[in-house]
């Protein structure tokens, strides 16, 4: 039997789908998935299985305008990704084209110059009608010269499967990475974090998502197979303390639950969440927040 292995580096910009394509390839929900841009900031690994070939795959943050240290460090890591990857998918949203953001990456393909081959992946293609879709993928074809074109809808998993096929047929050939039955390389405490985060973005809307941050502050295995898991949730300032516990505890409390709903069906037991707020001015600037999320702060200079 011989088998294959390597990593598959998903780009493209914020909110292209890269997480759900990632959750969509694993079969489990290992990236968090919301209408907000910029939700990745971890290099997340979840591993699929194509045939005899294993493929490691990393959701990079969006490709974007870094405005902010933890911006910064964010488009680096993700570039950092696609040179090391044996496999680059380009995601590029159906309905909205070959925009300024598209036009940059693929400018910076060029410049990078990577060896990979990089492979065009059109997504969310029910939006559009076919022949849309056709006038793209030859504006993009002409404008880079990608391995192959795929069109995909990432959410119903409409041509995903080929594109995984197509993936692990160019993986080198060697022994698998992890083992069979392991989807994620991530520890399941910063999974459940990112699970907890994803809540709080999805309820609070426009007003705060990117100012704050969790950690999973202990994990308590118990005698009757539960779990206890304490978490802070990190804010910047007194007031955005106030818009996550929300009027009487209410906002925290549907986050909590919503949480530990999920984490209760992920790990196939009962689950005992519990948050607490603070406050910590400077977390955005702090080297070890961005090491825990994968992150290199020095790349946000």
């Amino acid at each position: 039997m011989t088998t294959r292995a390597g990593f598959a580096a998903l780009i493209g910009e914020p909110n292209a789908g890269k997480s759900t394509l990632l959750n969509k390839m694993v079969g489990a929900k290992v990236s968090i998935v919301t209408h907000k841009v910029q939700t990745t900031r971890a290099r997340i690994r979840g591993v699929a299985m194509e045939g005899e070939a294993q493929i490691v795959f990393v959701d990079t943050p969006g490709l974007f305008a870094p405005r902010r240290r933890l911006d910064r460090a964010m488009v680096a890591a993700a570039w950092s990704s696609a040179a090391d990857a044996d496999a680059v998918v380009l995601l590029v949203e159906a309905h909205r084209g070959l925009t300024d953001g598209v036009e940059t990456i693929l400018a910076t393909l060029e410049e990078r110059g990577l060896e990979t081959p990089v492979t065009l992946a059109i997504n969310k293609i029910d939006r559009v009608d076919p022949k849309v879709l056709l006038a793209l993928s030859k504006t993009l074809n002409d404008r880079f010269a990608f391995e192959s074109t795929f069109m995909i809808s990432a959410e119903k998993g409409r041509g995903v499967d080929d594109l995984r096929r197509h993936l692990g047929q160019r993986l080198p050939e060697g022994p698998w990475l992890y083992p069979e039955d392991q989807i994620a390389d991530l520890p399941m405490r910063m999974i459940a974090a990112e699970i907890t985060r994803e809540k709080l973005t999805l309820r609070l809307h426009q007003e705060l998502p990117y100012q704050l941050t969790v950690e999973t502050e202990s994990w308590e295995e118990r005698k009757d197979g539960s779990a206890r898991i304490d978490q802070v949730i990190y804010v910047l300032r007194d007031g955005h303390k106030g818009i996550v516990l929300g009027k009487g505890g209410e906002t925290v409390k549907a986050v909590s639950t919503a949480a530990r709903a999920e984490l209760s069906e992920m790990l196939e037991r009962p689950i005992h969440l519990f948050l607490q707020v603070k406050v910590r001015p400077g977390w955005l600037d702090e080297a070890a927040r961005y090491s825990e999320i994968g992150l290199d702060y020095g790349d946000g200079s």
